[in-house]
């Protein structure tokens, strides 16, 4: 692990240690496209629209501005389309990690004994649903986990807008500490919520200069329990 910052120590235990969910604890940098393109197609079927080729291109992309165009001329309602590709999007992934399709990463364990030592969330701009699901379904004790609200407005609100994380740390009741993350955009959040940001090596960002404002560089989320001296787990 690489200190760029210097914090007081690594015998002080942050009261806090915070989690990006996607290239941090689940495989993988994000969502995969088919997710949303399956998503998408189910929305069009469960409103009865017909769009062209070109329209449905659009709905199917993770972005909603082009969705909320094409809705207006499909005359939907935008933010109705949104929630159930949302809502849809979260049942395919739920599936997709029950299948075994993507998993959590091996050093993502100790997050279990880092629990046992401080506080700790999921706080992801991944979907509010997926997040509670991996939480759930891989067990993993979190004191709190955050995602996104599935409407225009909560996509609005990902990082490196810091709302998420500033809302983790209130219902915490917390104001200091560590969020890990695996983009520059988690720096970014981190720095704006009072966190300092720990940035994660992963193989999808392996060769990408560290982030200005980084205050830890971890080629493991095991260097996390040099920081809370939790013991390894057996």
């Amino acid at each position: 692990m690489t200190e760029t910052t210097d914090t007081g120590g690594p015998n002080e235990i942050p009261p806090a240690i915070l989690f990006d969910m996607d290239g941090v604890v689940l495989e993988g940098r994000g969502t995969d496209p088919s997710v949303y393109e399956r998503a998408a197609d189910a929305a069009v079927e469960s409103l009865g629209v017909e769009p062209t080729d070109d329209q449905l291109a659009g709905l199917r992309a993770h972005g909603y501005d082009a969705v909320e165009g094409h809705c207006e001329t499909l005359g939907v309602d935008p933010t109705e389309f949104w929630r159930l590709k949302e809502r849809f999007a979260s049942e395919i992934s739920s599936g997709r990690l029950q299948s075994g399709r993507r998993g959590v990463y091996a050093d993502a364990d100790v997050i279990r004994s880092i629990a046992s030592e401080t506080t700790t969330a999921l706080v992801s701009n991944n979907r509010h649903e997926t997040v509670e699901f991996v939480a759930d379904y891989f067990r993993f004790p979190f004191d709190a986990v955050r995602g996104r609200d599935p409407t225009p407005a909560g996509f609005r609100r990902r990082k490196p807008d810091p709302a998420y994380l500033l809302e983790t740390l209130d219902a915490l009741d917390v104001d200091d500490g560590i969020y890990v993350g695996d983009r520059e955009t988690d720096v970014v959040a981190a720095e704006r919520a009072g966190l300092e940001a720990a940035y994660l090596r992963r193989p999808h960002n392996r060769t990408r200069p560290l982030p200005e404002g980084s205050t830890y560089e971890l080629h493991s989320l095991e260097e996390l329990l040099g920081i809370v001296g939790a013991a390894h787990p057996s």
